[in-house]
């Protein structure tokens, strides 16, 4: 009798550790390295790209739930240690980190990275980490969507004050964020109780203009920085050295948020919130706000933005998963009736999972990345073996 043949088995890939968002975000500035829009095709894309942004803020400020927010304030004390962390400690480190130009620091990638610095905290990645480590998720929902709000603000405000009119932010340029940013994020406030059950019955369609609106501010940024020469600008050797910078901000940052959250008296829970809420930037914020401020010079200004974005993800998560397996059984703080992320009774979330379309102003489940879902995700799968030891 002939035998039967066992088919073999093949290994399944790897999953790859660069989020599939940012791959497109990369992908789009090579598109524009290699077909920047030019003459009235630029012209247009500017014009695009403004009234995607409006758009943008317009259906953050729709999202957050006001009421909600409100009732987070009970939390004041993690609440300010946060906003203290994202608006004072990193910028601090970012005028200290001057010193490093330009024997670290390239002196044209300075601004993009104190910029950087100026940024809020984002929302669905400090969710989802909180989460994964069996943090307060409520808490986490909470300081992050504080953040945002308070950045729309203290952002441009910081980026004039430090960086200053060397980078063409002016008085102008403040009004031009009211204008594009502000205005558009309190009419979505104001219309929210009306269009509400609009924005839930098509939250993976908005999701999608989310994340298009944000490929559309990168490619008109890095259509405008080639025609400004940015790549002769930045050799490769000056890009490590920026990525080395960037490491030695997050690694400060992680140490000085875990060492004054334990300094403090907060719980192991709030701790943890306070470590992933206030060692982060938002790439989803970013990016608009630094179009309307550095106009032409857009470029430079998000490239150390795009690079540290992907770099926290990838430290958190392992941070996250080692934090996990030290965690009691049982739901975590403000996760009860909550799938994972906690977005479920969340400011803005209108009960989206991790990185749904429905996300909180900042957009990290809605705009880049969706590294909320990948994170859970990744997180459910149990490690072949203990991760390395983190700082």
């Amino acid at each position: 009798m002939p035998q039967k043949t066992v088919p073999l088995a093949v290994p399944r890939p790897k999953r790859l550790p660069v989020d599939p968002y940012i791959a497109l975000l990369l992908s789009t500035v090579l598109v524009a390295a290699l077909l920047p829009a030019k003459g009235s095709a630029a012209t247009a894309a500017q014009w695009a790209t403004n009234g995607a942004v409006a758009l943008l803020f317009f259906l953050y400020g729709a999202r957050l739930s006001t009421r909600e927010a409100l009732t987070g304030l009970r939390h004041w004390r993690l609440h300010l240690t946060v906003l203290a962390a994202t608006f004072a400690v990193f910028p601090l480190l970012g005028l200290a980190a001057r010193g490093l130009v330009p024997y670290v620091l390239a002196p044209q990638l300075y601004p993009g990275f104190l910029f950087l610095c100026l940024l809020p905290s984002t929302i669905q990645s400090s969710i989802a980490f909180t989460s994964i480590a069996r943090g307060n998720v409520a808490a986490a929902i909470c300081a992050g969507s504080f953040s945002s709000l308070a950045g729309i603000v203290l952002t441009p405000l910081l980026a004039a004050a430090f960086i200053g009119g060397g980078s063409g932010i002016s008085a102008h340029a403040l009004l031009d964020i009211a204008l594009q940013l502000l205005a558009p994020f309190v009419a979505g406030q104001l219309l929210r109780g009306r269009i509400s059950g609009f924005l839930t019955r098509h939250r993976t369609v908005l999701g999608r203009v989310d994340r298009g609106s944000i490929l559309l501010v990168v490619y008109t940024a890095f259509s405008a920085g080639m025609a400004e020469g940015i790549w002769h600008k930045v050799p490769v050797p000056r890009l490590a050295e920026l990525l080395l910078a960037e490491a030695l901000l997050l690694a400060l940052m992680l140490g000085l948020t875990s060492y004054g959250a334990r300094r403090l008296g907060f719980g192991r829970a709030d701790r943890i919130t306070i470590v992933f809420a206030g060692s982060k930037k938002s790439l989803a914020s970013g990016l608009p706000m630094a179009t309307v401020l550095f106009g032409s010079g857009a470029g430079l200004a998000v490239l150390p933005l795009m690079l540290f974005h992907q770099m926290q993800l990838m430290v958190c998560a392992v941070i996250a998963k080692r934090w996990a397996r030290t965690a009691e059984p049982g739901p975590a703080p403000g996760e009860e009736g909550v799938a994972p992320g906690g977005e479920g009774a969340a400011p803005g979330a209108e009960g989206a999972a991790p990185g749904a379309e429905g996300a909180a102003p900042g957009g990290e489940g809605a705009a880049p990345g969706g590294e909320g879902a990948a994170l859970v995700r990744a997180a459910a799968a149990p490690p072949a073996a203990p991760p390395p030891t983190t700082t």
